[in-house]
């Protein structure tokens, strides 16, 4: 009895170490990697029981080269692995946040939207969903600051060394400033579009983050999400948005966030939400 309690304990333990380790990365160009790891250990698998020798042979060297290059590929994400262990922050879940605290945040974000567009001054905002942005940040500018209003409107005063490249930000932290996102490359995009445009349908297109867009020649605020762009955008709306960032059905925790990690990890395609029509 005793000893299949210990070993509940040690499954538990272990599971929970692999569950964190491919949280991590999921959102990353490392998750490329453990796809290719996987697609070759189903092969290995077949060539096993199929018999087929030289299939294992070549299998299995691949196998050994890349458990000497993982450690060097993943880096990064172990290093915030264990920077999460040290904070005491490895955790399975996390706490939902409530709709004063998202309010608080709601407003201090439309207040700057607002006098970015009253004021024609170019931004560029990125909101992280569960997809990470880690390799477009982690060249740039890290402030993991609290989201004000007056911060957001100091980083693209025109004079600031920041104002030309995007801001990432979470739900709890801006996380980092001078962000340089990739460009969408697409023959039907409108010429018109400028590079901030460009840029928020890029990191849109590759992930599920939604950016809004303050046009610094039009004064108006578009939202970037799926690779689409959504245009001049009311003020009811945007709150609407962000609202259902903070509080709405994209917080997932716990076993359900792992199980939609893992189903994006292998390519299957989970039902998305929408808000307030915009996104449709």
């Amino acid at each position: 009895m005793l000893a299949d309690f210990r070993s509940l304990i040690d499954i538990a333990i272990v599971s929970f170490i692999i569950y964190r380790i491919l949280v991590l990365l999921v959102g990353t160009r490392a998750v490329q990697l453990v796809k290719g790891v996987f697609i070759l250990a189903v092969l290995a698998f077949g060539a096993s029981f199929l018999r087929l020798r030289l299939l294992q042979w070549f299998i299995g060297n691949a196998l050994l080269a890349l458990s000497f290059a993982i450690p060097i590929v993943f880096q990064p994400e172990l290093r915030k692995m264990l920077e999460e262990l040290g904070k005491g922050q490895f955790y399975l879940f996390k706490r939902k946040m409530s709709s004063d605290e998202a309010e608080m945040r709601v407003h201090q974000i439309t207040g700057a939207l607002n006098y970015l567009k009253a004021h024609k001054i170019g931004a560029l905002l990125v909101f992280q969903q569960e997809v990470g942005l880690g390799d477009y940040y982690k060249t740039a500018i890290h402030l993991n600051a609290k989201i004000t209003q007056e911060l957001l409107i100091s980083i693209f005063w025109k004079d600031n060394p920041l104002h030309d490249g995007a801001v990432i930000l979470d739900k709890y932290n801006l996380i980092a400033g001078g962000c340089y996102l990739p460009l969408i490359d697409a023959p039907e995009i409108s010429r018109w579009y400028g590079t901030r445009h460009r840029a928020a349908l890029g990191i849109s297109d590759v992930s599920d983050a939604m950016v809004f867009i303050v046009s610094e020649e039009r004064g108006d605020v578009s939202l970037a999400f799926k690779g689409k762009l959504s245009k001049n955008l009311k003020e009811f709306q945007v709150e609407k948005l962000l609202m259902h960032y903070f509080v709405g059905e994209q917080i997932v925790t716990g076993w359900e966030k792992f199980t939609r990690s893992m189903m994006r990890l292998f390519w299957v395609r989970p039902t998305e939400n929408k808000a307030g029509g915009i996104l449709e």
